[in-house]
């Protein structure tokens, strides 16, 4: 029998899942997403890829501020759901709406738990260097990315592999992972098992501060933080032209970039850059990017980027 399913979801990673569960014989009786938000120049609203697919496939859609309403918490029950399914959603529920539906509250997570339970753990898999992430499928309950698990799916992080790329490779496996789950508890066959104690680590929320370049840091890490923050922020830095000092900072996003290995008798201070290739010295070693995007640009390769500048009067600000 086909369940009763209420999605909950807002980015175009759960947009993807969206429409798998639409396209399977399962009944999705309502979508709940964030509300519309100012986006672009003109700052003007617009509706989360969730919402967006919702309404071109006639299904109801809701957009609470939050679940703190007693109508928005009875409607949602009203419902009788036999499950709901969240992927990024954004919003905290409240035990009576993890408990109202039949089976509870299901959320596909994009990394292995209990490791970068959180709100980024994309970009914080890669920026941590690490050479493997993947998807859980878990029961939700009040804490944060804290239920017990019932399938998971391993994604092997590529060596020089953006968010961007993992973001969109793990949303496919994401909806494929949670269509088995819907499978498997039509027929009563989902089991869980509770996450391990051991390697608890928190996926916090991007700062806005963390996408600055430090170069006092390592090419290594300058470039893991890089792949974790493009395309969105995107790591930055800001240049300057020696010979013009009354002229206004440059910012630049790097959105990709390599390491360079620099010999022990070269005498390099970080953010100094060191060739016409645009090598830029780092804490240790240095970096050279592949990647850039001005403000107000479109993204560019390096040698256009350099194009028509003096290359050795550029400064890369601290």
């Amino acid at each position: 029998m086909a369940l009763r399913i209420i999605f909950m979801g807002t980015p175009d990673f759960a947009a993807n899942s969206l429409s798998e569960i639409i396209k399977s014989e399962h009944d999705v009786v309502a979508v709940y997403s964030q509300p519309a938000r100012p986006a672009g120049r003109n700052k003007k609203l617009q509706k989360s890829a969730v919402q967006q697919l919702a309404e071109q496939s006639n299904i109801k859609t809701l957009t609470p501020l939050n679940f703190k309403q007693n109508e928005d918490i009875e409607q949602f029950i009203a419902l009788k759901a036999d499950v709901a399914i969240i992927v990024a959603y954004g919003l905290l529920l409240p035990k009576i709406i993890l408990d109202a539906p039949k089976y509870g509250c299901l959320n596909l997570h994009g990394s292995l738990l209990p490791r970068w339970r959180g709100a980024a753990p994309i970009q914080r898999a890669i920026m941590a260097g690490d050479k493997k992430t993947g998807l859980m499928v878990m029961q939700m309950d009040e804490g944060l990315d804290t239920g017990s698990v019932a399938l998971s799916k391993v994604i092997k992080i590529k060596k020089n592999m953006l968010a961007g790329e993992l973001h969109d490779e793990m949303k496919i496996a994401g909806a494929k992972l949670l269509i088995k789950a819907l499978n498997r508890l039509e027929k009563n066959k989902l089991e869980f098992l509770e996450q391990s104690k051991d390697g608890i680590i928190y996926a916090k929320k991007i700062k806005k501060s963390e996408s600055k370049i430090n170069w006092q840091l390592s090419a290594k890490q300058i470039i893991n933080n890089i792949r974790g923050l493009s395309p969105f922020p995107g790591a930055w830095f800001e240049f300057d032209i020696k010979d013009k000092p009354a002229s206004k900072p440059v910012r630049v996003k790097i959105l990709s970039a390599i390491k360079v290995k620099l010999p022990k008798n070269i005498k390099a201070n970080p953010g100094e850059v060191l060739d016409d290739d645009f090598t830029i010295a780092c804490g240790k070693n240095a970096i050279r990017p592949i990647l850039l995007q001005r403000a107000g640009k479109s993204t560019m390769g390096v040698d256009e980027f350099l194009r028509g500048m003096d290359k050795s009067n550029l400064l890369v600000l601290k």
